[in-house]
């Protein structure tokens, strides 16, 4: 990025539970930006921790910031996520959390690399999200997996698949995971699911606990149309479809449950010389390089 890349205005969004490195290192990076002469904005728990008044909504911080800075775990980021996309602002991540396969920038680093951000030295990622829709509800988004799911029962759910109007299969299992590649680093991997390189224009549906032994993840393409419905024995009251994790959507008889890419990508920044692959040997404990 060229030299002269500036982001005057910031919104500053913070992990929503209590942590006790949350109110140092968001005091630090306050401190920091308004010393670069950037103007802040806060959402609700960023303000709160650092006693401020003024409060926005994450969607009208998006339509004034020209970037957001996430301070917390990739989950903070993953609901900041769904609310910026459409809006089109980058998102940088402050690791506050566990894993932060999202959210890559340490605590200690962290005003060394937000100020070369700010002198435009990064490197930018684009991610795809899903959109989910069910019956006649209203869509949902989601950066990591859309997820169908057993709902309060100690047995499989039946439901079948189709991909672009083709009939792949009806299956007996807990469920299926359809991730995204940012997605293949969370729920699916659990599954047995591949790993799949941020860059990918893919999607992977991974069974989980499948009674057919031969029932395999797949990989499809990203502009895929991907409908699932319930069938067999299995009721609707006993299925979820669970987005990111995080929002929890109904099904009830004849819905159908649509997936497809959202056409508007989600914007990561990352500092100069992001490694997708050392993220992984470094979260996921795998050898480092042989002599």
């Amino acid at each position: 990025m060229s030299a002269d890349t500036q982001f005057r205005h910031i919104a500053l969004i913070a992990k929503p539970d209590d942590n006790r490195r949350l109110r140092p290192t968001l005091q630090s990076l306050e401190q920091f930006l308004l010393s670069r002469q950037i103007r802040l904005s806060y959402d609700a728990r960023a303000a709160d921790v650092l006693g401020h008044d003024q409060v926005l909504p994450l969607r009208q911080l998006a339509e004034q910031a020209d970037l957001a800075i996430i301070t917390g775990g990739d989950g903070t980021l993953l609901s900041s996520a769904r609310e910026l996309v459409d809006a089109g602002i980058p998102l940088l991540g402050v690791n506050l959390g566990r894993l932060g396969f999202l959210v890559d920038i340490s605590p200690d680093d962290m005003l060394q690399i937000v100020g070369a951000v700010l002198d435009g030295q990064y490197e930018e990622d684009n991610r795809f999200l899903l959109n989910c829709r069910i019956g006649d509800q209203q869509p949902q988004l989601a950066l990591n997996d859309v997820v169908l799911h057993k709902w309060n029962i100690a047995r499989m759910i039946e439901f079948e698949t189709w991909v672009n109007g083709s009939f792949i299969d009806a299956q007996r299992s807990d469920g299926l995971i359809i991730s995204t590649p940012t997605g293949s680093t969370a729920y699916a991997l659990s599954g047995g699911g591949p790993l799949l390189a941020p860059s990918l224009d893919a999607i992977s549906l991974v069974p989980i606990c499948p009674h057919t032994l031969s029932n395999r993840p797949i990989v499809i393409h990203g502009n895929s149309e991907i409908l699932l419905s319930v069938c067999g024995k299995t009721e609707p009251e006993h299925v979820r479809v669970t987005c990111d994790g995080q929002a929890s959507l109904t099904i009830q008889a004849g819905d159908k449950v649509h997936v497809s890419k959202h056409p508007v990508p989600l914007r990561l920044l990352h500092p100069t010389g992001h490694d997708h692959y050392q993220i992984l040997r470094a979260k996921l404990g795998w050898g480092g390089q042989r002599s």
